[in-house]
């Protein structure tokens, strides 16, 4: 496929005008005059440079790739449908759509992006996480930061004796459940060719708990939604989570929230002012 200069430079300039700064989390500030976002705003949200994303809207500058249009179609809270279509542009094929994609549906992303007094993320259905919010990071560490295999939490549960540190001693052997009976409904779903099932072969290479676990051939274990917390800078916490699932990507935004005037609460409340730290499951 060769790349539509014109065309991708048209595109991306209409969807950058389409989008207003609260679409997007980022305030408006008193003193805009541009209809839309600006350019430079554009590429924080797709963590490139504003001159290369100029050049792209000039109908200038290399050959876009695959993971730069990937990164500007999320930073643009494209739809699939548009996501398809910036490739085609840009001379690639789209993304298998499907369980192992990982572009963020726009609903969910304008849902994400209001919640900025509570922990909240966006994970994959292997427990890979997406996005954080600075509550998030505060309470679970950068989890955005780990690569390979160990960029699902259900893979580092069993890999990484660090992981378990966040959680109470007493939930380890539930986590344990939860994380086995989710990982073979996935490779169920998915087939022996995915990467679901690619982790459940490390695993049971790797892992003698897990093997144990996986033998026991339990599916649907789910957390009674509480979990515990054994938070480095202000102690326990029991924080209810609440799931909402994208059936379309797989994808689900996680939200901690806790019980008004209980212990929890206040230390959720001191965990926003102590912010985050360096360690995470």
């Amino acid at each position: 496929m060769q790349i539509d200069r014109a065309g991708l430079a048209e595109f991306l300039r209409r969807r950058r005008e389409s989008l207003q700064p609260e679409d997007v989390g980022l305030p408006r500030g008193q003193r805009r005059r541009t209809s839309g976002l600006r350019r430079e705003e554009v590429a924080t949200l797709c963590h490139i440079s504003a001159d290369y994303y100029s050049r792209l809207e000039r109908e200038r500058g290399p050959h876009p790739s695959e993971q730069m249009i990937a990164s500007i179609a999320q930073g643009l809270h494209l739809s699939h449908d548009e996501r398809d279509h910036l490739f085609r542009l840009a001379g690639h094929h789209p993304p298998v759509r499907g369980g192992s994609g990982e572009h963020i549906s726009p609903g969910l992303l304008r849902i994400f992006d209001r919640l900025t007094d509570t922990p909240a993320e966006i994970v994959t259905e292997l427990g890979e996480t997406l996005r954080q919010n600075r509550l998030g990071v505060a309470l679970n560490g950068d989890l955005t930061r780990f690569t390979g295999p160990a960029r699902s939490i259900g893979y580092r549960w069993f890999t990484d004796p660090a992981c378990r540190a966040l959680y109470h001693p007493d939930d380890h052997p539930m986590h344990s459940r939860v994380f086995a009976s989710g990982l073979r409904h996935v490779v169920t779903l998915r087939g022996p060719r995915s990467r679901a099932a690619h982790l459940q072969s490390l695993l049971l290479e790797s892992s003698a708990e897990f093997r144990a676990v996986w033998n026991e051939h339990e599916i649907g274990i789910r957390y009674a939604h509480l979990k515990r917390f054994v938070h480095p800078e202000v102690g326990a916490l029991e924080l209810t989570c609440q799931a909402l699932l994208d059936p379309d990507q797989g994808h689900s935004l996680l939200v901690y929230t806790a019980v008004p005037g209980s212990d929890s609460y206040g230390r959720l409340e001191l965990l926003g002012v102590v912010g985050a730290f360096d360690g995470g499951p």
